[in-house]
């Protein structure tokens, strides 16, 4: 039978949400896990079907905890377990709890909220909900700073090369790696900066997305920092579909950074630089203007395994 990856090589769309959920220890928790895995894949294939040109998906990951108190499979995902803190000097990539994750995404923002209020009703009596994010597109492709987010994205059949596993985890092959944060951005104090300390601050132009050029980009800028290569100098690559979302009225403002990934340690390596430095102390100066206050990782099951797990 032919390998069937979830949708986590789709496009950013225009509307997306996003939901953590916390699993109860509740006696019809494993038959509801199988009512979900089926509700899953029945989303997915009804929003195709009603909506073809919405680009509308459901993804659903799955955490190390929740892996063991659902009792599937062993042996484990080989890399999937609880995310270990990243302390620098000055910023700290937290680590916090999460056993479902939901990524909804869709061009009209109702297929999302009715995929999510799905979801809700067969979860709420067996587990709780931590998290909830509404994320949108900003103009075009551009993170709440006034950047443009997601420009070194990989294409074409580079997107299923760094998002999907291959054969180094066979049993695995065509599951992902998930890895998700919650940024909140102090925008008094990026607004204060002038529009060339910020483009130094990312290493881009601000209005044209132009990568600066080596003699130019700070090496603590995002940039510098986040594009990362292997010990052979091959380039290492995630497929990242960050979102912002934000409450003006609350001054919350952020992006939801989510990354799906064929190894989770070409993130890790990605957070070492930016949380530690390279070297360290030369840490990823955007984090003087971002928080964050969640970070989890899941692991997404191919739609085979899903329908394996729905019974």
């Amino acid at each position: 039978m032919a390998i069937e990856s979830q949708n986590v090589t789709d496009y950013p769309n225009y509307n997306t949400i996003f939901m953590v959920w916390k699993l109860n220890d509740h006696p019809q928790l494993k038959s509801v896990f199988q009512q979900l895995c089926a509700l899953v894949l029945n989303l997915n294939n009804s929003v195709f079907n009603r909506f073809p040109d919405s680009r509308a998906s459901c993804v659903m990951g799955i955490g190390s905890e929740a892996w063991k108190k659902l009792e599937l499979p062993t042996p484990f995902p080989k890399e999937l377990a609880g995310f270990q803190e990243i302390k620098g000097e000055k910023h700290t990539a937290v680590s916090t709890p999460g056993d479902l994750h939901f990524h909804l995404r869709a061009d009209n923002n109702s297929i999302c909220f009715d995929m999510a209020v799905e979801i809700s009703k067969l979860l709420s009596p067996v587990a709780e909900s931590i998290l909830e994010i509404h994320g949108f597109k900003y103009w075009d492709a551009r993170s709440i700073l006034g950047f443009v987010d997601g420009t070194e994205n990989p294409h074409g059949d580079d997107r299923d090369f760094f998002a999907k596993i291959g054969d180094e985890d066979l049993t695995y092959k065509g599951g992902s790696y998930l890895f998700v944060q919650k940024y909140l951005h102090n925008m008094n104090a990026w607004k204060s900066l002038s529009t060339e300390q910020q483009e130094k601050v990312i290493g881009r132009s601000k209005d044209n997305d132009i990568e600066m050029s080596d003699d130019q980009k700070p090496s603590n800028s995002h940039i510098a920092l986040a594009n990362i290569e292997g010990e052979n100098g091959e380039e290492l690559k995630i497929v990242r579909d960050n979102m912002p979302f934000g409450s003006p009225s609350a001054n919350e403002f952020g992006t939801y950074f989510i990354a799906y990934a064929s190894t989770f340690s070409t993130v890790n390596k990605m957070l070492m630089n930016m949380f530690v430095g390279n070297p360290p102390g030369n840490y990823d100066r955007i984090l003087d203007f971002s928080t964050a206050v969640t970070g989890t990782l899941f692991f997404v099951p191919t739609r085979n395994m899903l329908d394996d797990f729905s019974g």
